[in-house]
């Protein structure tokens, strides 16, 4: 029973550190049970609460005033070296996509390009023997339409963060604006001032 107490100490030092509160009940048979009860989180003054020690006040989300960026079509190209690779990456940005509840238009593959290079195979003789090198680059091509520019920011960080080694991306976005105002109206509706001038 000496050690009893040394080992509560012990217990108690280690679960000063968690979000956990001891509470001993001590038997009639000298055993000690200890139970655990959740110690409350800390509150801020706006209701919110925190489970860290290490918080900021800062909001997560702000709102503003200005309208989101529509765009009608986006269109990511992914190119590289390794066919297999970009299969795999094809996959997995379109099932990104479908996640979020993005359109996905088309799904193509452009032409491959590849660059070959003709060297000499020996320096000083034999010069009809030649080695050729090539260099084969794949492409895809995935086309999203009718997204928002906050859904947009989302879904190209993440791929571009997932985004496999030796893989490059090419991003053009299509965005919707407003007509302005002076091509609502036709020009031959409306009165000129010039007409106004001239002599009946």
């Amino acid at each position: 029973m000496a050690a009893a107490p040394g080992l509560v100490c012990s217990l108690l030092r280690q679960l000063h550190r968690v979000d956990c509160v001891p509470f001993l009940n001590c038997a009639a048979n000298n055993t000690i049970a200890v139970r655990f009860w959740k110690r409350p989180l800390p509150t801020l003054s706006s209701g919110i609460k925190l489970g860290f020690s290490h918080y900021s006040t800062a909001p997560l989300i702000t709102e503003t005033d200005d309208p989101d960026t529509l765009y009608k079509k986006v269109c990511v190209l992914v190119k590289g070296h390794d066919k297999m690779v970009l299969d795999s990456y094809e996959y997995f940005a379109t099932l990104a996509a479908k996640e979020l509840n993005i359109t996905v238009d088309k799904v193509n593959e452009p032409t491959r390009k590849i660059d070959r290079l003709t060297l000499l195979k020996s320096i000083h003789i034999f010069k009809k023997h030649r080695v050729q090198y090539e260099m084969r680059t794949h492409y895809r091509c995935i086309e999203l339409k009718h997204l928002t520019g906050s859904t947009a920011d989302v879904y190209l960080e993440y791929i571009q963060r997932n985004l496999p080694e030796g893989v490059a991306m090419e991003v053009t976005k299509t965005m919707l604006k407003k007509l302005p105002d002076h091509l609502r109206e036709p020009i031959w509706n409306s009165d000129s001032p010039q007409d106004e001038e001239k002599p009946v």
